[in-house]
């Protein structure tokens, strides 16, 4: 990760180098090609003055990062930033952190201690441009090191969690929610990980909001969908707890003001039971942005610390008995040491560790991944050293839809709200809402090993991820059918014949083609120009394996016995998935069992 930070550095820097000898055009969406550049008086190294640039973040081209950078003859004074286009709990929490860091340091060469890689970009692409503006070079500018005070940490709670992403936070808020005193430490400088990533929705069943839309749904239909899915190497106790809780935790969420009323249809499941947020204007959100928001939100309100930058190595033990955690800080190197009764792990999986997916699944050697960085998987070790067991570590997800220039991944919900696939050749090629293993196959298996996801506009106005998607340059929007083909690079009739086919699928109700059933369900049969197409590509997504639990999401030892005081959550955890993760699935996962955790961790404090 070390080195992919500095070639990123590197090549801003070099390319702010090469727009100061020709005058050419940034690095980043900006204006700096049409701005001249200020003459620096002797002696001085900046133009003294306020400039204005802009670049590329999260929010794509549409909705950039806005930067005004004010400077004396000496130094950088000041930066301010607009950035409507970042997330809130991702990049609008690194964006401050990345203004000081910046300041203090008096140059763009400053590292990235979280997982908003985009916003970081986008920063240090505005912030270079800036600096040329000024006449400086922005590769010369040399960070000021300051001098470090370390600090080592030792502090004593009723309660201390590995991980700041769904699971973590979910079961951190239980506890609290009893009385309980909590600490979080966070590998990252932001709280999120995988959760902030998601883009779909949240599995449950017999959900009073499926009711009230009349939807049909059962535990029994979701226990069998899960098992199913995961090729029934699922722990079955593990999928019935998932299942039989997951309306609760719905309800859960409701109570802290993070409600999911829309629902849609995901991969493998037999009825509508993805339930996902929507805004003001009723259109739907990113459910893991949004979650992510609210929980720690909830978290400041209930005055659960956060101890960011901290990376766990070692769970104390005592007797046998989980006694706390220690980490080391990625930001300068102190000790943190957590005292409590309880421990819960809830630090992810490993799909941003080359070499542990390659050690588990060498097939996988050169698959982007879509998860976050700092999703290492640095539990494996620690809980290995106390003798904790785990299971299916080879099952690796890939999910079917993912932007290969940078591993975005593109929502299964889309495809569920009516979206096709076509290849190369402009043709459907197999039931886009079958389990994701079998998409990528036949993905895989087409020429190239690419395809093309196409929705249209009444899909755009229901959506705001797919606003985003266009304004990040991933979906493209295409006026007419004779657009997307020219896009997709075959004739028109292709594609027409291709689109009609399904429009009459979905009026029909029946996919004779590939059996694609729930049709008369779908928002669109994407007869609403304009249309909207992004190439995609299989990419690594998800872990199912990890580290043995059993329903109370306590820990197992390699001997088959709990390790008492030790719970563990979310996709650290093995058994729950199988071989395979349904789409919604993984939200169900860590709300559920994050709940279960916090809970019987509360419990075993008592």
């Amino acid at each position: 990760m070390k080195e992919s930070k500095l070639a990123l550095r590197a090549l801003a820097l070099a390319l702010a180098l090469l727009l100061v000898f020709t005058g050419g055009y940034a690095f980043g969406v900006n204006s700096v090609k049409k701005k001249e550049i200020a003459e620096v008086p002797a002696g001085a190294l900046f133009a003294a003055g306020t400039y204005e640039t802009e670049a590329a973040g999260y929010g794509g081209e549409g909705n950039p990062i806005k930067l005004k950078v004010t400077f004396s003859d000496q130094e950088i004074e000041s930066i301010e930033y607009t950035a409507d286009g970042e997330t809130p709990t991702v990049g609008g929490m690194a964006l401050p952190k990345l203004v000081d860091a910046a300041l203090a340091a008096q140059s763009p060469d400053i590292d990235l201690t979280s997982g908003a890689t985009i916003t970081y970009n986008g920063f240090i692409a505005a912030l270079n441009d800036a600096i040329v503006l000024a006449g400086a070079d922005p590769s010369k500018l040399v960070a000021k090191k300051t001098e470090k005070t370390i600090e080592n940490v030792e502090k004593t709670v009723d309660i201390v969690v590995a991980g700041a992403g769904g699971a973590g936070m979910t079961a951190a808020i239980t506890a609290a929610q009893n009385g309980k005193k909590v600490i979080i430490l966070e590998k990252g400088a932001l709280p999120g990980g995988n959760s902030s990533y998601a883009t779909g929705g949240m599995n449950a069943a017999e959900t009073h909001y499926q009711s009230e839309q009349g939807i049909e749904d059962h535990v029994d239909w979701f226990f069998e969908d899960t098992m199913t899915g995961g090729h029934d190497i699922n722990d079955p106790e593990l999928v019935r707890t998932l299942a039989a809780n997951s309306s609760a935790a719905i309800d859960w969420l409701d109570s802290i003001g993070a409600p999911l009323k829309n629902i849609g249809q995901a991969g493998g499941a037999r009825a509508m039971r993805q339930h996902r947020p929507v805004n003001a204007e009723n259109k739907i959100l990113s459910v893991g942005s949004y979650l992510v928001e609210h929980l720690s939100t909830t978290c400041a309100d209930l005055g659960i610390e956060i101890i960011y930058e901290a990376k766990v190595d070692e769970v104390l033990m005592d007797n046998g008995k989980a006694a706390g955690l220690h980490a080391t800080s990625v930001a300068d190197g102190s000790e943190i040491t957590i005292h409590a009764d309880a421990v819960v792990i809830a630090t992810g999986g490993f799909g941003s560790n080359p070499d542990l997916i390659v050690k588990y699944r060498p097939d996988l050697k050169g698959y982007v991944s879509t998860n976050a960085p700092t999703v290492t998987g640095d539990a494996i070790a620690f809980l290995e050293a106390i003798g904790a067991d785990f299971r299916d570590l080879e099952q690796i997800q890939i999910h079917p839809t993912v932007v290969q220039k940078d591993g975005s991944l593109i929502s299964e919900s889309l495809r569920g709200d009516g979206a096709i696939l076509l290849n190369k050749e402009g043709k459907r090629f197999c039931n886009e809402i079958l389990t994701r293993d079998v998409v990528s196959a036949h993905i895989n298996e087409q020429p190239d090993s690419y395809a093309w996801l196409i929705a249209d506009e009444n899909m755009a106005k229901e959506s705001t991820v797919i606003e985003k998607y266009v304004n990040k340059g991933y979906m493209i929007k295409c006026d007419t059918v004779a657009d997307l083909a020219k896009l997709i690079g075959v004739d028109e009739a292709t594609v027409q014949e291709s689109l009609e086919k399904w429009q009459a699928a979905c009026a029909a109700g029946n996919d004779e083609e590939f059996g694609r059933t729930q049709l008369q369900a779908n928002l669109t049969d994407l007869s609403a120009l304009p249309l909207y197409a992004v190439q995609i590509s299989p990419g690594i997504h998800h872990c199912m394996g990890g580290v043995k639990i059993n329903t109370n999401a306590e820990v197992i030892d390699t001997k088959g016995n709990v390790i008492p005081g030790l719970y563990a959550a979310g996709e650290v955890t093995g058994g729950v998935h199988g071989g395979n993760r349904l789409g919604g699935n993984a939200v169900t996962d860590f709300v559920v069992f994050g709940r279960i955790a916090g809970e019987n961790a509360t419990n075993y404090t008592k």
